[in-house]
Order: structure tokens, then sequence, then C-alpha cells
């Protein structure tokens, strides 16, 4: 394909042109489509909870679908909305970061979005084909294997389907910032997005087939007759517990530590100065991310795992909030005595600081193994996870998405929408759950269906609701922005925050080859070196030559439709035995494309140098 020829490509062949893509920006703008579309159903269902919830003895949804309801909110948001939204950002800021022209393997990075997207939709599928799952989002044993609809089957093969895809993204960002960097990008000269990037896909690389080997398992009970799970058989429940905690845990820093780089991109340069102490972020994210990883049984204080363990992961739990809380100091110096412009994006990081500080305060009371006790599965916990994971990571992605937006897609938001978008969420975020703490103290449990009259929850429940619909309209005004400025919106320069880094020393959108020429990078802050000693583009790191690109296939799209095929087969082969036919023919379709995609001479294509010449013209 030629320059000319991707200039020139017609609206018809758009879907054509993202069922094959290849490219790191276009698997991003799908992982941002199909992690956007899942958000908006999550927060549907979210609003359908706190209906419920808007007063005592409330019949709105039966118990049974509320159940399923709570159950799709939990998975939806944390599997399908904030993964995919940040995978979406990894895709579209990172390899610009490091200087490099694509992803390590572009193949791989779109199997992993179409097993994502074909993995959520099987899940959700549930809705419509005899039950949603209904085992809340951790889907614990005996509760997951006692479960008599499909719901919890949909469940076991939509996860391993989409986390399959999360893990091979996770692989293929390793394999890239290790190999891909631009001449002189050191590993202490990456931005610091990039390096939560590194540090996140470690996690992944080690979290996920915590996740994999549990849902085996599950399948393996439901499906197939074995025990892992059933005491009564010689299996043991709280298997389930640790194997999903060990992913489960870490999952919250897969979710946040890259919205930790996002703050600091931000927080950089719309002060106008060096990310103060980077070192010690780098080390800090490190030290994040370790520990993170070493405490999952906190969230079985109450299991019975005795004094001794409850106490080492209540005190390992408590130290994180020290390598957190040099990240907090950090921005706080970032921004002092810096030339601080307060938009859309820079709205959303300051926001974020005190809200993700009283959800860490939380923490460290849910830490406490003897406060646990009293706090555990009531409205306490409910708000520190959503003041974690909404206050961090949904503030994080939409100050990411004003921030690269230019980037993605050459247009920059509306900054008057945006900042409306930022102050109805906001406070809605805040009436929602910062009163479900005290709903917690007061003894109101999680997952309950209705609450009684004359508890004195029905003031703080009201409130909640009021404040969830207030997020729901935040979003709204977000995607009126979006298609606004998709019409009519100003069109972004390369550069135009006067950014640090290497993705605003191109054009906005950029090439599909992203840098004519691969730079040479002196220092941290590539481009902002640059500026201040009064060049006006990146010094090259090689000559002008022809550049080496991979052609798009279908064959990521063809592969994750034939483990969804496969995975409906093994859902509903305990039913008849006819649904074999859709579990061997799937798998058989699926394991038929890879091999025709290794037998397959793929080697690319050629931008030639002379094409790349006359575009300079």
């Amino acid at each position: 394909m030629s320059i000319a020829a991707a200039q020139k490509r017609s609206f018809s062949t758009v879907l054509w042109d993202y069922l094959t893509t290849v490219d790191h920006k276009k698997v991003a703008h799908l992982y941002l489509f199909g992690g956007g579309f899942f958000f908006l159903l999550g927060g549907i269902e979210a609003l359908i909870i706190r209906i419920q919830l808007i007063k005592p003895m409330n019949d709105v949804v039966s118990a049974g679908l509320y159940n399923e309801m709570f159950t799709m909110h939990g998975t939806t948001m944390i599997f399908l909305a904030a993964m995919p939204l940040i995978l979406a950002l990894m895709n579209a800021a990172m390899p610009l970061q490091i200087g490099a022209r694509d992803v390590a393997f572009p193949f791989l990075n779109a199997l992993g979005v179409w097993l994502f997207i074909f993995g959520g939709i099987l899940l959700n599928l549930s809705w419509f084909l005899g039950g949603a799952p209904d085992a809340g989002w951790t889907s614990y044993v005996p509760l997951a294997t006692d479960s008599a609809s499909h719901g919890v089957d949909f469940y076991v093969l939509g996860l391993q389907i989409a986390g399959a895809g999360t893990l091979m993204s996770g692989i293929n960002f390793l394999a890239t910032i290790v190999n891909m960097r631009a001449p002189g990008m050191t590993y202490m000269r990456m931005p610091l997005f990039t390096w939560t990037t590194f540090i996140t896909s470690t996690l992944i690389l080690f979290a996920f087939p915590a996740l994999t080997i549990g849902l085996f398992l599950l399948m393996f009970d439901r499906m197939f007759g074995s025990a892992f799970f059933d005491a009564a058989l010689g299996g043991n429940a709280i298997i389930w517990e640790h194997l999903f905690w060990i992913f489960g845990h870490p999952e919250v820093y897969i979710l946040i530590l890259p919205i930790f780089g996002v703050f600091s991109e931000v927080f950089a340069t719309f002060s106008k100065k060096r990310l103060f102490g980077y070192t010690a972020m780098v080390f800090a994210t490190m030290l994040i991310a370790f520990l993170g990883f070493m405490v999952w049984a906190h969230h079985m204080f109450t299991v019975g795992l005795g004094p001794m363990a409850n106490s080492i992961f209540a005190v390992a739990t408590m130290a994180i909030a020290v390598p957190t809380g040099i990240k907090i100091f950090n921005w706080l110096a970032t921004m002092w005595g810096g030339s601080i412009k307060i938009n859309s994006a820079m709205l959303w990081s300051l926001g974020f600081i005190p809200t993700f500080t009283i959800g860490g305060m939380t923490g460290v009371m849910l830490g406490s193994a003897v406060a646990d006790y009293q706090y555990h599965d009531t409205y306490f916990v409910v708000a520190h996870f959503h003041y974690v994971i909404v206050g961090g990571t949904v503030f994080g992605i939409f100050a990411g998405l004003h921030y690269w937006w230019p980037k993605m897609f050459g247009r920059i938001l509306n900054e008057t929408l945006g900042q409306i978008t930022f102050w109805v969420f906001f406070i809605g975020f805040h009436l929602t759950f910062f009163i479900q703490h005290f709903l917690g103290l007061m003894g109101m449990p999680r997952r309950y269906w209705v609450f009684l009259e004359g508890q004195e929850l029905d003031l703080g429940n009201l409130i909640s609701t009021i404040g969830a619909f207030l997020m729901g309209v935040g979003v709204i005004v977000f995607l009126y922005n979006v298609v606004v400025t998709a019409i009519k919106g100003e069109k972004a320069a390369a550069d135009p925050w006067d950014g640090r880094t290497l993705e605003w020393s191109i054009p906005s959108p950029p090439p599909f080859y992203n840098f004519k020429q691969v730079p040479l990078v002196r220092g941290l802050d590539a481009l902002w070196i640059e500026k201040t000693e009064g060049n006006r583009q990146m010094t090259p790191g090689e000559p002008l030559d022809d550049i080496h690109m991979p052609n798009g296939s279908i064959m990521p799209f063809l592969m994750s439709l034939g483990f969804f095929v496969a995975g409906i087969g093994f859902i509903y082969q305990t039913d008849h035995k006819l649904w074999f036919l859709a579990l061997y023919g799937g798998m058989a379709f699926a394991l038929g494309t890879m091999v025709v995609r290794s037998l397959k001479d793929d080697l690319g294509y050629y931008v030639k140098k002379e094409e790349l010449e006359r575009e300079a013209k």
C-alpha cells in the first residue's frame, strides 16, 4: 500500500479497513469504541441498581435480575470497559512515545482486540439466551458452581476469550518496549506513561494466568463433572478465592498504574516543567506493582487464614501507601512554581488527587485485618472500591482522552463541553459514593436487593442515586462533545499542547508509518530538549530510507470468530450433543485459520524512499 493509496481510501472501505487493520493506532480506535460501548452498558446497569435502591423495599427489578445486574455491572466495567480503554491509550500513545513505527507483533495486537470484542459480545449474549451471570463479579464458589442457569458459563467462556486478548497485549507491549525504542532512548529516558505501560504489562503477564487457570477449573466443574471446588467430593472452595485474588488484586494496579503515567504526562505538560522526581516515580511504580501483586489475601481476612497470615498481609497492604504517597507529592511538586494551564485534561488530573487520596486512606483502613471484620461486605467497601477505580482509573481515562484525542483523531475536543463534563461528573461521583462510606458504617450490606424502612438508610441511598444520574449526564455531555468535535471540531496541529515527548513531534493524526525517520533521543523529554535548543523538529536517528510495514489481515477477526462459536458450543453442549458441532466446528475453524497463517508467507511491504521524499515536498 502506498502513501497516496492510503490517503485516497473512500468511506465505503472504512469498515473493511478496521476489520483487517494491524496498525496500532486503529487498534487503539477499536479498543476505544469497544470499551466505550461496554462502559455505557455497565453504566446503564449501574443506574438500574441505583433506581432499585432509591427507596426502601423497592420492587422495580426482581431479586434474581438484581443479582444479574450487579454481577454484570462489575464484570463489564472491570474487564470490558476499564481494561480496553486503558489498552486504547497504550496503543495510541506508547509506540509513538518511544519512537517506534509499530508494535513488535502487529498481527497479535489485532488478534488481541478482536478476542476482547468477541469475548465481550459472548458474555453479554447471556442477557438474551437464558440469563446473565448472577454470582457476583468475583464469581465465588459454591454460588458459581450451583448457579442453575447458563449465566456463569457465559462468564467463564467470555472472560477466557477476552482475557487471552489482554494477555497477548501485555506480551506485545513488553516486546515492543524492550526491542523497539528509538536510538538513544535508554530505559531512564522513557516517558513515565511508557514506564507504567511496561510495568503494567509485566503484571498482566504474571496475573492473568491465575485467572485463566481458575476459569478452566470452574469450567470443568460446571461442564464436565469435575470437583475442584466441591468440598463434598474432596475439593476446596477457598482455592477459587486464592486464584481469583492472585489475579484480582494485581488487576487493581493493572488498572491504576497506567493512569499514574497519564497524570504524570498531563501534569508535566500543562505545568511547563519536567516531572519532579522522575527516578523516584519509576521506582515507586515498580514497588507499588510488586507489593500490589503480593497482598491478594487481604481480600480474605474473614476466611480464617489465621492471625499470622492476616498480620503479614495487613502490613504489606498498608506499606503500599508509601510509594503511592511519593507519587502524589511528586505531582504536587511538579506543579509547584510551574506555569500551570487549567484545561479539561488538567481538571480531571487535579480532581484525581483528593479523590484518590480518600480512596487510598480507606484502603489503609480496609488493610487493617481487625477493622476489616467490621467493614467487610458493607457499602464501605463499595465506596472505597469506586473511589479507587472511578476516582482513579475513570478520571485518568477522561484525562488521557482529552490529552491524546488530537493525536488520535486530528481534532481537539471542545474545551467548554469538556469542563462541563468534568464538573457534572465530579459532583455526581462524590454525591454517589462519599455517602456510601457512612451507609456501610451504619451496617448496610453490599449486594442486597432491598433495604428495610426505619434503618435510617433512606436519605443516603436517595442522594447516592441522584449522584449516579448526574454522572450519567456527564457522560452524555462527553458523547455530545465527541459528536460536535467530529463534525466541526478545531483541527489539531502536530503539537497543540506544546508537549515534551515524541508523539507531539509528528502530525496529528500520525501517518500510518508514524515516523518518516526514527528520531534520535538525547535525554528525558526528548522533544522539549530539541525545542530549548531552537530546533524545529527532532534530529533524525537514521538516514531517510525505505520503510517496512506489515500487511493487513482478516485472520485475527476470523480466529476470534472461531473461538466465539466454540465458546457457545462449550456452553450448550451440556444441553444437547448437537452443540458439539458448534464446539468442534468453531475450534476447527480457529485452528484452521492459525494453520493458514502459519503456512502463508506474509513479508509485508515497503514504503519507498522516493515516495517519502515526494510527500515531503
